[in-house]
């Protein structure tokens, strides 16, 4: 099932001044007040705590905040990247979007002296024309990354705003949407026993790919509201959908990942299939796993791949 991720690390500047040098100044005012420079030498900057992500649609525009407690970070930079890399680690992030627009903050941490989170979900999923979700990839040493999943690549603008310290991210939405219906399961209705256990929630998609589109915004799972309501992306252990092809009213879905039910009767191919016959041209789904595999790959009529039955 969908669920956000949080991860955090501990960052604490102390400056220090020796016993032996204080022991050797006399208890003064003006001895207190000649050491105070050599304590400032040594203090470390303010590292700016990140506070708050939030993105809103703007006409012509999608908005990405990203709030600060203190000082700004010291350190900005954002580009488009062909992939999300997990500092540390190196590994790849998932973020989803035909496009992601990569972002640094240098001297920022997103985290209290505790190692708690400060500004929420490492993953946070929108509903907006562009923005798809903006997912943290690293939050060490004072260098915080994160990743905006956007649904194209398009001209972007950074800036930074005070009182509060704000890094902003305007990218530009150019492009027409159209509405369409994702389902998710509706956690507390499955586990109460009853039906019908999907709901289906409005997503922004650019046509004419709007089977794709709609797909994409699945994977991408619920926003936080509509977590906080029950609803949940059940993957299956599907990654992403490589391929959807329609043709004759039949909806062809190559999926990614080590696809399995794991002897559950409710499958990633039960949010897949509401989802695209909502869809004008779509009256059949086949679904298939990485390797191209499904169980009535011909004719029409409705397929999911073996590893999904129960």
């Amino acid at each position: 099932m969908f669920l956000p991720p949080k991860r955090s690390l501990a960052a604490l500047a102390v400056s220090l001044v020796s016993a032996t040098t204080l022991l050797a100044v006399p208890a003064t005012p003006a001895a207190a007040t000649s050491v105070r420079p050599a304590a400032a030498a040594h203090a470390a900057p303010r590292v700016a705590t990140l506070v708050d992500v939030r993105a809103s649609h703007h006409p012509g525009l999608d908005r990405v905040v990203f709030e600060f407690g203190g000082p700004l970070p010291a350190r900005r930079s954002a580009r488009y990247v062909s992939r999300l890399i997990a500092d540390g680690s190196g590994r790849t992030v998932p973020v989803a979007g035909d496009a992601i627009l990569g972002l640094r903050f240098g001297g920022a941490a997103g985290h209290d002296l505790n190692g708690r989170p400060t500004y929420g979900p490492a993953r946070e999923t929108f509903a907006l024309p562009g923005v798809i979700q903006v997912v943290n990839a690293g939050d060490f040493e004072a260098e915080l990354t994160f990743g905006i999943g956007l649904a194209r690549k398009s001209s972007y603008r950074v800036y930074t705003l005070t009182r509060p310290s704000r890094v902003v991210v305007d990218v530009k939405t150019p492009y027409r949407t159209v509405p369409v219906g994702t389902y998710f399961l509706d956690s507390r209705a499955y586990a109460a026993g009853r039906g019908p256990y999907t709901v289906a929630v409005s997503r922004p998609v650019t046509p004419p790919s709007t089977a794709r589109g709609a797909l994409q915004r699945l994977f991408a799972g619920p926003t936080q509201a509509e977590y906080a309501k029950g609803l949940r992306f059940v993957a299956s252990g599907a990654t992403g959908v490589r391929s959807v092809v329609v043709r004759d009213g039949v909806a062809h879905v190559r999926l990614t990942g080590s696809v399995t039910s794991g002897g559950s009767a409710f499958t990633v191919a039960d949010e897949i299939m509401p989802t695209l016959k909502r869809l004008p041209g779509i009256r059949w789904v086949k679904i298939y796993d990485a390797h191209g595999r499904t169980e009535r790959p011909k004719g029409r009529s409705d397929s999911i791949p073996d590893s999904l039955e129960p």
